[in-house]
C-alpha cells in the first residue's frame, strides 16, 4: 500500500455526517453488499474497468472492500485512469464495523 492514500473510518464518518461531497465506492461483490454495506455505490472490482464512466474523476472518492485488499487494487487502477483524489478506506468494512457500527459485525 505504498503510494495508495488512506482514509480512516473515523474520518469518513465525520465527512459523511457533515454531508461533505465524498463518493463512497464499494468494490465488493453483490452478495457481500447485500449482507452489509455503508451506503456506498457498488461497483465490484472486476466490473470497474467497464463501469468507469459511472464515476466522476473530479470528485473525492473513498474506496472500500472487506479488509482493504481489493480496494487498494481499485485505487491503484483509478489513479492510472486519471483519478487524483481517490483514497482507500483503511481496514475496509471490517474496520467500520469495529469502530463505527458494531451492528454490522455478524453480517460481514
Amino acid at each position: 500500500m505504498g503510494n495508495v492514500p488512506q482514509m480512516h473510518v473515523e474520518d469518513l464518518k465525520q465527512r459523511l455526517d457533515a454531508k461533505d461531497d465524498v463518493v463512497v465506492l464499494d468494490v465488493r461483490d453483490q452478495d457481500e453488499y447485500n449482507r452489509a454495506n455503508i451506503g456506498g455505490t457498488l461497483i465490484p472490482l472486476n466490473d470497474l474497468p467497464k463501469r468507469l464512466g459511472e464515476l466522476d474523476p473530479a470528485k473525492e472518492t473513498v474506496v472500500h472492500c472487506r479488509g482493504g485488499g481489493r480496494s487498494t487494487k481499485a485505487v491503484e487502477y483509478l489513479q492510472t485512469q486519471g483519478f487524483k483524489n481517490v483514497k482507500n478506506l483503511a481496514g475496509g468494512i471490517l474496520a467500520w464495523a469495529e469502530k463505527i457500527d458494531p451492528n454490522l459485525k455478524g453480517k460481514i
